[in-house]
Parts: structure tokens; C-alpha cells; sequence
């Protein structure tokens, strides 16, 4: 039996924000943002949303779209390193306000590769024949710990959330392999200190370039897969620069790797969940396409998954 993704929602907050509104409050350009970043807009959430309630509007359409009802789920696990508060943590209230009465709920906290952990997790309880549904959702709000001081940082973030339900498949669709990683002592290089988030962007780029690519190849690899198997790349959206190397590993054609950085900005863990959503709606990935989800982030941390597409 495999293990792959029944269903899928996203949800942005409705303030769209340009670069041009952002060089109205500092020091910064369209040109300079684009170009640096591949960035033109993100979604910034309210006041009166707070994390768990971007969260629920994705899971709601992913169990939607799932046709699974949430009294269905077993397990809800939530990647966030921004929650409404430390406990309960946003699986607590997602349980609670979806109707999930018979879930266990739990956070997972692995910055940018969150998603990534929380959907390795979760199907290790479905392949083990614990449980048969499973909802991950990857979200952030991270305009509430932006210091918008700084322009190196508060130019490049938005919030938003994706949610995918997890169920068995036929063998040979779904997860094929996974590759989960960590080095902590890295962790000064992107981090939470005090209300802000701080990274030394120059340490961090090139960890990311080398790393994201790596982990493509060798997930690729564990699945007895070659280069040429792949037919499309979703990597975390966090710099364009950054994706290009990880596509450029891989040998593929640009139109063969997700870009939504440009949308979005970049959304931590919930940024792979938001990019294979909109992809699936422009008809890019279809059953039996192979597909290599990779990030990284905060920690430093980073994961990688290659599934077929389909049930």
C-alpha cells in the first residue's frame, strides 16, 4: 500500500501587498526587491486573523476537495513556527473548530521545511496501518514577527496556508521515498530573536543552494529514479536564485519547476502546499507524473519527498 494526497486546499489573506506599497514605508524598490528575490507581491493577514484561522480555511477545502469528511481524520498535524499562542497549539483549534472529533492533533515546528516533516510524519502513520486519514496543513502568519525596520528581511515574507489530506493509494503512487535533515549549528543563521526574525542572508543562500539540490537528487535516487523521471519540482519559495539552482541540478526545463515566489513572497511552511495547489489548477501535474517537493529552512532544517501523482 502507498501513501499520497487525497485531497488539497489553499487560502492567502486578502491585503496584497506590491513592492511599490512596500517602498512607500521604506527604504527599498520594485527593481531592487524583484530582482534580489523574484518577489512582486505577498498577502498579509489582519489583525483579526490570526494564524489558526488561515489554517482553517485551507483545511477546510483540502477535506473538500478530498471528499473526506473531517469526522473522518485521524491525525491533524500543523507545520508553523507562528502560532496563535504557545498552547494549544493550532492543531488543538483546528481539531476543534473543523469537527474533528476522533484526531489527535499536534504542531510541528521546522521552519520553511515544515511541511515537509509534518507530511513524512503523517504517512508513516498511515503505512503502518495506525491511521487511514491524515490532514497536514503548513501555515504561517509571518507579518507578526517581521521587523519592518528592517528592510533585508520585511521585504521577503508573507502569510498564507496550504492543506493536503493523506490516505493510502495504490502501490506505486504516492510518497516513493523522503529524505529528512538537520544541523544545528546553523540555527544562528536564521532565526526568532526576541519579536524578529534575523538571518544572515549570505550563509544562508548558500546552504540553501547547496542543499536543496542535494536532497532533490537523493530522494530521486532512493526511489530508483533518474533525472529524466522527473516531471516537475516543487522547492520551497524562497528565493528565485535559490530555485534555479535546485532546477538546474535536476537538468529541468523552467517550465517543468513551480514558481509562485512572484505571488506570494516567501511563506515558510506553508510555501510547497500553496505552490502544489495552484499548480494542480493550471493543470501542470497529472496522475503518474512524478513530482520532487523539496525546502529548506530555519534550524537549519530540510526535506524532500518523490511521489507519484495519483491514488
Amino acid at each position: 500500500m502507498g501513501v499520497g494526497i487525497w485531497g488539497i486546499g489553499s487560502y492567502v489573506p486578502e491585503n496584497r501587498v506590491t513592492n511599490d506599497d512596500l517602498a512607500e514605508r521604506m527604504e527599498t524598490s520594485d527593481e531592487w526587491i524583484k530582482s534580489r528575490t523574484g518577489i512582486e507581491a505577498r498577502h498579509l493577514a489582519d489583525e483579526s486573523q490570526d494564524t489558526s484561522d488561515i489554517a482553517y480555511e485551507a483545511a477546510r477545502k483540502a477535506l473538500q476537495n478530498a471528499q473526506v469528511e473531517a469526522t473522518d481524520i485521524d491525525l491533524i498535524l500543523v507545520a508553523t513556527v507562528t502560532p496563535d499562542q504557545p498552547f494549544p497549539t493550532v492543531a488543538n483549534m483546528l481539531q476543534h473548530r473543523l469537527g474533528a472529533t476522533k484526531a489527535a492533533s499536534m504542531d510541528v515546528s521546522a521552519a520553511c521545511a515544515g511541511f515537509m516533516y509534518a507530511l513524512i510524519t503523517g504517512s508513516q502513520f498511515i503505512q503502518t496501518n495506525v491511521y487511514k486519514h491524515v490532514l497536514i496543513v503548513g501555515v504561517e502568519k509571518l507579518s507578526k514577527i517581521i521587523n519592518w525596520e528592517d528592510r533585508t528581511t520585511a521585504v521577503l515574507f508573507g502569510d498564507g496556508a496550504g492543506a493536503v489530506v493523506l490516505g493510502p493509494v495504490t502501490e506505486g503512487n504516492g510518497v516513493l521515498s523522503f529524505e529528512l535533515g538537520s544541523d544545528g549549528s546553523g540555527g544562528k543563521h536564521l532565526s526568532q530573536q526576541g519579536d524578529h526574525i534575523q538571518m544572515n542572508g549570505r550563509e544562508v543562500f548558500k546552504f540553501a543552494v547547496r542543499q536543496m539540490g542535494e536532497s532533490a537528487v537523493n530522494v530521486i535516487e532512493k526511489a530508483g529514479l533518474t533525472k529524466e523521471d522527473v516531471d516537475f519540482l516543487i522547492p520551497h519559495q524562497a528565493n528565485i536564485r535559490i530555485m534555479e539552482a535546485a532546477r538546474e541540478r535536476l537538468d529541468l526545463p523552467e517550465e517543468k519547476m513551480s514558481k509562485t515566489i512572484h505571488l506570494y513572497g516567501n511563506t515558510s511552511a506553508a510555501s510547497i502546499p500553496l505552490s502544489l495547489d495552484y499548480e494542480l489548477k493550471q493543470g501542470k501535474i497529472k496522475d503518474g507524473d512524478v513530482v520532487v517537493m523539496v525546502g529548506f529552512g530555519g534550524g537549519l532544517t530540510w526535506g524532500a519527498i518523490a511521489l507519484r501523482w495519483g491514488k
